[in-house]
């Protein structure tokens, strides 16, 4: 049997010839290391700790400000103050101030992310870059520190889990409806320490922004890398932007090493919404008519151009309910300045929605979106547990941004073809 992507970039990484089998212990040589303000200052503290011999591998190390920016109170203020000095002690020159965007999604936008990489970010959602056909994984504040001081992390070689999604995608379907399904379909434990692999010619006809989406939710079923193979939109994508040399990786063919492979139909997949308090308790939109309080367009799964000119064109010239609070957070300051150019913003605010800079506080529970007992949002973000955007007895539906526009507009969850009936 033939390897798969993750096979073949570990193996690659950890310089060995032969084939290596699922369930191996490899020590790999990492390309990048991410932080953020909340996994940094830990991880700056244990290399304080460890006293190094030698200067930490500052090169490979990504710093980004994002979760608990704007500063919320003193203690996010403190923490990202601690941040920063941290960077300036250990001189890391990739790090990136408030405003500059969600770590994901500056990740991938400042050419870190490429395919062939390993790459390891303290924050799960960082298997977001396998969209661009890259190993990439969450880890630990103690694990990043370790790589920071060697360049080097240890990994288990994943089995690989092959999914095949052919066919057409009906009006209003959308990259998280392909993930959500599948997450409904194989259950949050569906890929545990897994690594996900997607194919067909709906994936292959998807933009990079809807591939992300995937990838960024593949830990939501349990997946240390959700991995699309590279083609000429990535390559595209990265011409001009990517730091240095790359080399696509590829499984070898239909006779790779799966575990199991599932196919779905791209037409029978519908706008999809994953109900609380989990992002496999999914039912088209269609059969919730849910009323809601709060919408929300944003963060590293669905905060990219795309996402926000399919929401700008439902809610152009319209008006979001009385009912409803409508937050739009670009994923990027590159994204909220061409939403600008573009007129998007205009036309959020003419339909009465809140528009701010990048930030992750809304998706995490942290500030600016927090919702209060009883209060019910539908979310473009990528989990919906208890207490994730707030209150303990709130509630998050995670949907698509043509349904959270079109909802905000309703003041219930809503299929979006419901408007053109």
């Amino acid at each position: 049997m033939m390897p798969t992507i993750a096979e073949k970039i570990l193996r690659e990484k950890a310089g060995k010839g032969e084939k290596v089998e699922a369930g191996e212990i490899l020590e790999c040589e990492v390309d990048y290391i991410m932080v953020n303000d909340i996994t940094g200052v830990p991880a700056f503290e244990v290399l304080d700790e460890l006293e190094l011999d030698e200067e930490l591998k500052k090169e490979l190390v990504v710093v980004i400000q994002d979760h608990y920016v704007p500063n919320k109170d003193v203690d996010s203020a403190e923490q990202a103050k601690a941040l920063r000095d941290y960077a300036r002690k250990y001189g890391i020159k990739n790090y990136f101030e408030v405003g500059k965007g969600i770590c994901h999604q500056v990740m991938i936008e400042e050419g870190f992310a490429a395919p062939g990489r390993l790459i390891i970010g303290a924050d799960s959602h960082t298997c977001s870059y396998g969209a661009l056909g890259a190993f990439s994984t969450g880890i630990g504040s103690t694990e990043a520190a370790a790589a920071m001081a060697t360049g080097r992390l240890w990994f288990k070689v994943p089995t690989t889990q092959k999914f095949v999604i052919d066919g057409e995608l009906k009006q209003y379907v959308m990259g998280k409806d392909i993930i959500l399904h599948i997450i409904g379909d194989i259950g949050v434990s569906g890929s545990l320490y897994k690594s996900q692999e997607f194919y067909g010619t709906a994936i292959e006809k998807l933009s990079l922004s809807d591939r992300i989406t995937i990838s960024n939710m593949a830990v939501e079923a349990g997946a240390k890398a959700g991995i699309i193979p590279p083609d000429e939109k990535v390559f595209e994508f990265l011409n001009g932007r990517v730091r240095g040399e790359y080399k696509p990786v590829y499984a070898d063919g239909p006779e790779s090493e799966y575990e199991e492979v599932f196919e779905y139909n791209a037409s029978e997949i519908v706008p999809t919404v994953a109900k609380p308090f989990s992002p496999d308790n999914t039912a088209p939109a269609s059969e919730l008519d849910v009323p809601i309080d709060q919408a929300y367009l944003g963060s590293c799964t669905n905060g990219r151009i795309e996402d926000l000119r399919v929401a700008a064109a439902i809610l152009m010239g319209k008006k979001i309910s009385p009912d409803v609070r409508m937050i739009v957070v670009p994923a990027s300051k590159r994204v909220l300045e061409q939403a600008l150019e573009e007129g998007l913003i205009k036309i959020f605010l003419a339909a009465d929605a809140f528009v701010c800079g990048p930030t992750c506080g809304a998706c995490l529970g942290g500030h600016m979106g927090v919702l209060a007992s009883g209060e019910c949002c539908i979310s473009t973000t990528n989990r919906n547990f208890i207490g994730r955007m707030g209150h303990k007895d709130s509630e998050v539906y995670l949907a698509n941004p043509a349904v959270v526009a079109a909802s905000a507009l309703k003041g219930r969850i809503i299929d979006p073809r419901e408007l053109e009936i």
